[in-house]
């Protein structure tokens, strides 16, 4: 399969990446650029494991082929924040306790930045209807959409 050359922004860093047309995003963000905070879950699209932002909105990283966000910016959990400084809505979950085994935390973080970037005070309703596709089996949602309410209102 020919390969081919990508260019995009990951976390505020310009990459170039020889990609096969067939590479998905979440492969070469794992196995290239070694960005593991995005999972592989499903596999299918239907637990939101592997989101990441593409021009501040949420993908699916393991439907998104690589070649297609040539030129693109990305965000994976990794540009959110570090250890050093955790963006307010990682302290949010840690002091709610939306974190349970962790799995679904990236994805639901990533998306929920999303969703605050574009609504700094969600209701709760809102919320749940834009996490929607996150699927977590730990949890029952409860502590992660106070972590995400409290974020909006702090």
């Amino acid at each position: 399969m020919e390969r081919q050359w990508i260019s995009l922004t990951v976390n505020g860093k310009e990459r170039s990446l020889f990609v096969k047309p067939n590479d998905l995003l979440l492969n070469v963000l794992r196995d290239d650029l070694q960005l593991t905070g995005a999972k592989y879950g499903c596999g299918l699209g239907e637990c939101a494991a592997c989101t990441v932002l593409l021009n501040g909105q949420p993908v699916l990283a393991c439907l998104t082929l690589a070649v297609s966000v040539d030129g693109q910016s990305i965000t994976t959990i990794e540009g959110v924040g570090d250890f050093s400084q955790l963006h307010p809505l990682q302290d949010s979950f840690i002091r709610h306790g939306a974190v349970q085994c962790g799995f679904c935390t990236p994805g639901m973080i990533v998306t929920a930045k999303s969703l605050l970037d574009q609504n700094p005070n969600p209701t709760e309703e809102e919320i749940r209807d834009y996490l929607r596709g996150n699927i977590c089996r730990c949890t029952g949602y409860d502590a992660i959409i106070k972590a995400v309410k409290h974020c909006g209102t702090a």
